[in-house]
């Protein structure tokens, strides 16, 4: 009896390191699988099926993670495609700001282009008039006899030109004298030499040639009928004259014509006579007095326009420049009025 109740004291043999490193922690003990059986180098089946699950898990919850967010298509990009189907990815249609550049670009060579052309083409063919005035006499004439001669024969033609057809000639000398002044303007005004406004240059010479010319002819013979005299105050006089009532008139006139060949409204116009009559008739006292003193005290009548033509260079700079500028003011202005009146009341859809 003894013998089945005593109690024998079992010590179990120590745990291999091999079996305590490739346990999981997480699993449970069991003696009689672990103390007794022979460790194994092969993971148990429970390990492997628990390290699958997980992976799966992991797996599963970065493509949940990872899962792609449909785009809606807008309208336009519909449209696109249907526009450029076989287009790649890469491929980006050009904007309509590039294509306006582009264009503008196009626009300023052609412009280029045909300025450089004409001024030019009336360069080389001016100084060939003024060269070859004397192509009829060459024969045995040197370079040096050509270039002595010309200007002393040209001036000849001239006057024989003023006697023939006086309106005319002078009309023409103004057109040719108001277009340059236009043209040394807008280059004053910081425009490159071959990319002036053409349509500009053109309205002051037309202004010039058919205005000035033949108003200048006859003013100067109206002037010297009306002071018909030889004495000291007869030259202030003429000068005070000028500056007064044909400057008045003239400036009027030369801004009205501006306008009308703007295509401005008679208002517009108006305006703009009133803002530059007083600053110009005032602008022309620091220049013409001075010129005038000249024009009437030793240039004789018919040669008068003349000389007065070549400080017109001066002072139609002044008067074109001027102009302009309250003008593209103005415009300016009635565009800024404009959108500021849309803004505040935009159309009703």
């Amino acid at each position: 009896m003894t013998s089945l109740y005593s109690i024998t004291t079992y010590n179990p043999s120590p745990v291999p390191n091999s079996v305590v490193k490739s346990r999981n922690p997480f699993s449970p003990i069991h003696p009689s699988t672990h103390f007794f059986n022979k460790p194994s180098s092969d993971p148990p089946k429970s390990l492997i099926l628990g390290t699958g699950k997980r992976k799966k898990w992991v797996i599963g919850s970065v493509a949940e993670d990872k899962e792609l967010v449909p785009v809606k298509t807008t309208h336009s990009d519909k449209q696109e495609d249907h526009l450029f189907p076989t287009r790649s990815k890469d491929f980006e249609a050009p904007s309509s700001s590039e294509e306006e550049v582009g264009g503008d670009d196009e626009k300023r060579l052609i412009s280029k282009t045909i300025n450089a052309s004409i001024v030019l083409g009336f360069g080389t063919l001016a100084v060939t008039k003024l060269l070859t005035i004397d192509h009829d006499y060459w024969h045995g004439w040197t370079l040096f006899e050509v270039l002595r001669y010309a200007p002393e024969h040209n001036w000849v033609a001239y006057e024989e030109t003023l006697k023939e057809n006086p309106v005319l000639a002078k009309m023409a000398i103004s057109g040719i004298v108001y277009s340059i002044g236009d043209w040394i303007a807008q280059c004053y005004e910081g425009k490159p030499l071959f990319e002036f406004d053409l349509t500009r240059m053109f309205r002051s010479g037309l202004v010039g040639f058919t205005l000035h010319g033949s108003l200048s002819h006859y003013y100067y013979q109206f002037c010297e009928s009306l002071i018909p005299f030889q004495d000291w105050w007869v030259v202030p006089a003429k000068v005070a004259f000028d500056q007064t009532v044909w400057a008045a008139v003239w400036n009027s006139i030369y801004y009205g014509v501006l306008g009308f060949l703007r295509f401005e409204s008679p208002g517009n116009i108006s305006s703009e006579l009133k803002a530059t009559f007083w600053p110009m008739l005032t602008a022309g006292w620091k220049l013409w007095p001075f010129a005038h003193l000249i024009t009437y005290g030793v240039i004789p009548v018919e040669q008068r326009l003349l000389w007065v033509d070549c400080i017109e260079l001066i002072w139609v700079t002044i008067l074109s420049t001027y102009s302009n500028e309250k003008s593209e003011a103005r415009i300016s202005e009635t565009t800024f009025e404009a959108d500021s009146s849309l803004s505040n009341n935009p159309p009703k859809e």
